[in-house]
C-alpha cells in the first residue's frame, strides 16, 4: 500500500464510490518565514517548507524559478532554506513544494519576501460563507507569511482595530463575525511595531434567510418520466452540517434519501405516480435553528402514460441541417389548448428535457438560438394535462438536426494589463458560446508552438477563468484557448485570437 493510501486509511477514509466525493486530501505543503528577532524581521530570515506526508524531497521556488532542490537523507516533515539577510537579491515571491510518491506536490501557498520597512499585506478570506444569519459561526481567517505575529482586524468606517489576536505558534488568525460589513487585516511583529499593508477587503453581508441551495434531477432542471419509475433529486447546500428538506408546492415530503457528502443529500422518488408530477423545491436550515434558508430553483417532474394523442413536430427553416448561427423553431402541435409541452433531444440514448412551455394555444414554439453542432440531436416532443387525471401524450415523431462545422470561437481575455510581475499568477478568461444542453465543459489554454495544453479547467458555465500559477520568464508567450465535450456530442472549438503574456525581466 502507497503512503498516502495508508494516511487514508489510518484516518478511516475508504476508497469506496461511496465515499469518493467526500475523500478530500490536501497534498500541498505550507510555506512561511522564520525571523531570528521580530523586532528586525527581515535581518535573519529562514524560510520553512512543511510537507503533509514525510519526504526526502524538496524544492524552493523564487519568482517562478527553482532557488535550491533538496534530497535528504532520511525523510522528514519540513526543511529549513537560510536566507540570511534580506537584500536585493534574495527579495522576491516564494513558494515551494515536496515529494510525494515519486512526484512533486502541487506548490505551496505564495510568501513575499521584501526587505522593505513596510511588510508584505497578509490574506483575508471568510469560512464557510461570506455572509451572515442568525444560528450561523462565520469567520474570518488573516493568514501573513511571518509565525509568531499579531493579527490585527479592521472594519470600514472604523479608525481602531476591532480585534487582536495573537499567534505564538500559527501563520494565521480566526476573528468570529457579528455584524456585516467590509472587512481588511493586517499583522504587526511586535507591540512596538507598525502594522503590516492591509489585506484585500471582504465583505461579509447580513442575509434575514440562508442562501438558497440548488436541486436537480441527473444534472438538469427537468425529467420526464413514466408512472411507476424511480427518480433522485440531488439537493446541494453552500455549507455542510445542514438538516435538508424538499417539498412540493408547501408540503414536506417525507421520502428515502441518501448522502455521501455534508453538504448535500440524495432524495429517492420511489415508484412516481402520475399524479405526481410538478414543481419540487428543496431547503435547509442551521442544526438548532428554525429559520429555513430560501427555496431553491424548483425541478420539474413531467409524468406521461402516453395514452393522449401523439403531437405533430415541425421545424423551421425547413431543413434537417440549418446553417450554424442561425434561429431555428420547433413547432409542437397538440389537439388542444391548456396543456403543458416538453421539448426531449436525445444524443446517445441519453434523454434531456430541453425546454418546458404552457402556451395559451394549442402550439408550443421552441427556439434554439445561434445553432452549432451541440445542438445536433433527435428531437421530440410531448404535452400532458395539468389537470386530473394528469394524463400524458405519446411522444412525436422524431426530427434528426444535424449542425454541421465547429462550435463558435472563444474570446480569450487576459484579466491583468501590462507586463506581469513574475512569482505572480496569470489569469485569463476565456468565454465560449455553450448553450445549457452541454453540462459539461473543459476549457484548455494552449501556449504557441505547444500541442498540450498548458492548464485546464473543468466547468458547468460557458466561461472559465484559467490560471498560469506562479509566473516565471519561461511562461512568457502567446496564448489561445479553446473549448470541448465529450457528452452528449463530442466537439472542440477553434483556437482564440492570440493573448501574449510578457514577463517583467524576461
Amino acid at each position: 500500500m502507497s503512503t498516502l493510501g495508508a494516511f487514508l486509511v489510518l484516518w478511516g477514509f475508504l476508497l469506496c464510490p461511496a465515499t469518493k466525493a467526500a475523500t478530500v486530501f490536501e497534498t500541498r505543503p505550507n510555506l512561511w518565514a522564520e525571523a531570528e528577532s521580530l523586532l528586525e524581521p527581515w535581518a535573519n530570515l529562514t524560510l520553512t517548507c512543511q510537507a503533509r506526508l514525510e519526504t526526502p524531497d524538496f524544492e524552493l521556488f523564487k519568482d517562478g524559478v527553482t532557488q535550491e532542490l533538496v534530497h535528504l537523507d532520511l525523510p522528514a516533515m519540513e526543511h529549513r532554506f537560510p536566507l540570511g539577510a534580506v537584500t536585493s537579491d534574495t527579495r522576491g515571491l516564494y513558494r515551494c513544494r515536496s515529494g510525494l510518491n515519486s512526484r512533486w506536490t502541487q506548490l505551496s501557498n505564495l510568501l513575499e519576501v521584501t526587505g522593505a520597512e513596510s511588510l508584505p499585506p497578509p490574506l483575508l478570506s471568510t469560512e464557510p460563507v461570506s455572509w451572515i444569519t442568525p444560528g450561523l459561526k462565520t469567520k474570518l481567517l488573516c493568514h501573513g507569511g511571518f509565525r509568531g505575529v499579531t493579527y490585527l482586524l479592521r472594519q470600514e468606517g472604523n479608525d481602531q482595530f476591532l480585534e487582536v489576536a495573537e499567534a505564538p505558534e500559527d501563520m494565521e488568525a480566526t476573528f468570529p463575525v457579528h455584524r456585516p460589513g467590509n472587512y481588511s487585516c493586517s499583522y504587526r511583529t511586535h507591540a512596538a511595531g507598525a502594522p503590516s499593508e492591509p489585506s484585500a477587503t471582504v465583505t461579509v453581508e447580513e442575509l434575514a434567510a440562508p442562501l438558497p441551495p440548488k436541486l436537480s434531477f441527473q444534472g438538469e432542471s427537468a425529467g420526464l418520466l413514466h408512472p411507476g419509475a424511480n427518480a433522485t433529486l440531488v439537493c446541494v447546500a453552500p455549507l455542510s452540517g445542514v438538516d435538508f428538506q424538499l417539498r412540493q408546492g408547501e408540503e414536506e415530503l417525507l421520502v428515502r434519501r441518501s448522502s455521501s457528502n455534508p453538504d448535500r443529500i440524495s432524495f429517492h422518488l420511489d415508484m412516481v405516480a402520475l399524479g405526481s408530477g410538478g414543481l419540487y423545491t428543496c431547503r435547509y436550515q442551521l442544526r438548532g435553528q428554525q429559520t429555513w434558508s430560501s427555496d431553491s430553483v424548483p425541478v420539474e417532474l413531467l409524468l406521461s402514460d402516453e395514452t393522449l394523442p401523439a403531437p405533430e413536430l415541425s421545424v423551421e427553416p425547413e431543413t434537417l441541417h440549418p446553417t450554424p448561427g442561425t434561429l431555428v423553431q420547433l413547432r409542437c402541435q397538440a389537439p388542444r389548448a391548456g396543456l403543458r409541452f416538453a421539448l426531449v433531444s436525445e444524443v446517445a440514448g441519453k434523454r434531456r428535457v430541453h425546454h418546458v412551455l404552457s402556451p395559451e394555444g394549442t402550439e408550443a414554439c421552441f427556439q434554439l438560438r445561434d445553432v452549432s453542432v451541440v445542438d445536433s440531436a433527435n428531437y421530440s416532443c410531448v404535452y400532458k394535462d395539468t389537470a386530473p387525471p394528469f394524463a400524458g401524450s405519446a411522444p412525436s415523431s422524431s426530427l434528426e438536426l444535424r449542425i454541421d462545422g465547429p462550435p463558435p470561437r472563444p474570446q480569450l481575455q487576459a484579466l491583468w494589463s501590462g507586463a506581469m510581475i513574475p512569482g505572480r499568477d496569470a489569469i485569463l478568461r476565456c468565454k465560449g458560446q455553450v448553450p445549457e444542453v452541454v453540462p459539461h465543459i473543459t476549457f484548455e489554454l494552449l501556449r504557441e508552438g505547444k500541442k498540450e495544453p498548458s492548464t485546464q479547467v473543468w466547468a458547468t458555465h460557458p466561461s472559465a477563468d484559467l490560471v498560469l500559477t506562479y509566473v516565471g520568464p519561461q511562461h512568457a508567450g502567446n496564448y489561445s484557448c479553446r473549448y470541448r465535450s465529450w457528452l452528449p456530442i463530442p466537439f472542440v472549438s477553434e483556437l482564440s485570437d492570440p493573448v501574449e503574456l510578457q514577463v517583467a525581466g524576461s
